[in-house]
């Protein structure tokens, strides 16, 4: 039976806990927790954090960090085409905080009458790609513009009364091993595309100071010539306009003022 693996305990989630604080990287922690939660029966994970949300809007798919291994089909469409913007248990996640059962969303499905033509299009969606026994986990956040959030889907195999047994017996180590991770992650420099240099790195910490061009050039050794073409080319990396969307797109992705990972023993 799946969650066999959970059965020493405390254990098992502190040699977890360990190797998710040693990690150096996103995609280091991605891997450690695919694996841990395919072990308890979850094989496919959707994780997802913005700090853009807004009250009626989770923010743009090229502004957040999504993290999955769900077939790129899957992805391509309930990300890419917008779905989960209208997905039950993606809006469950980003209004809640805690653990919530599937059952919602197949209470929803035996009410088909009132879904939305989006809601219905997320139906069949899941319903090609087997997505439909699982846990969704809303994590709590600093900011009421961020947002973090996952979706465990079980095995093919498993039926949601499986998903019930499982949590009923290690749901609430699932739920730490799940948001220390999303603690690690949202903590780590992340990139969706070309990365910032050092120099641009720099100047943008510099104007994150309040220092204007000329006094920038002067604290670095540069010309105010060089200061701006670092500054513009730092805006067409981050894929924005001004240099101020420059500072704060640079800061919530972690880029800027961050100290140097020290691998720890």
């Amino acid at each position: 039976m799946a969650g066999n693996e959970l059965e020493n305990g405390t254990s098992c989630l502190v040699d977890f806990l360990y190797e998710v604080f040693r990690a150096r990287s996103i995609e280091e922690i991605w891997s450690l927790h695919t694996d841990k939660m395919a072990e308890v029966g979850f094989d496919r994970l959707l994780y997802g954090f913005t700090r853009f949300r807004t009250a009626n809007y989770l923010g743009s798919p090229d502004d957040s960090l999504f993290l999955t291994n769900h077939h790129p089909d899957y992805v391509n469409e309930f990300i890419r085409g917008g779905l989960y913007q209208a997905a039950p248990m993606v809006r469950w996640a980003a209004d809640n905080v805690g653990a919530q059962s599937w059952k919602l969303m197949l209470e929803a499905i035996k009410s088909a009458e009132t879904l939305s033509t989006i809601e219905r299009k997320v139906v069949e969606l899941n319903k090609r790609h087997n997505v439909q026994a699982g846990y969704s986990i809303g994590f709590r956040d600093v900011s009421v513009r961020a947002k973090g959030g996952i979706g465990l889907c079980a095995r093919a195999d498993l039926t949601q009364d499986d998903v019930e047994a499982i949590w009923a017996k290690h749901g609430r180590e699932i739920v730490i091993m799940n948001n220390v991770v999303h603690l690690r992650i949202s903590s780590l420099p992340y990139v969706s595309g070309k990365t910032l240099t050092a120099r641009q790195r720099e100047t943008l910490e510099w104007v994150g100071d309040g220092k204007t061009t000329q006094d920038i050039a002067i604290i670095m050794g540069l010309t105010p010539a060089t200061v701006e073409k670092h500054l513009r080319l730092a805006r067409e990396v981050l894929d924005v306009d001004t240099t101020a969307q420059a500072v704060l797109k640079a800061s919530f992705h972690n880029q800027i003022f961050v100290v140097p990972e020290i691998r720890t023993a």
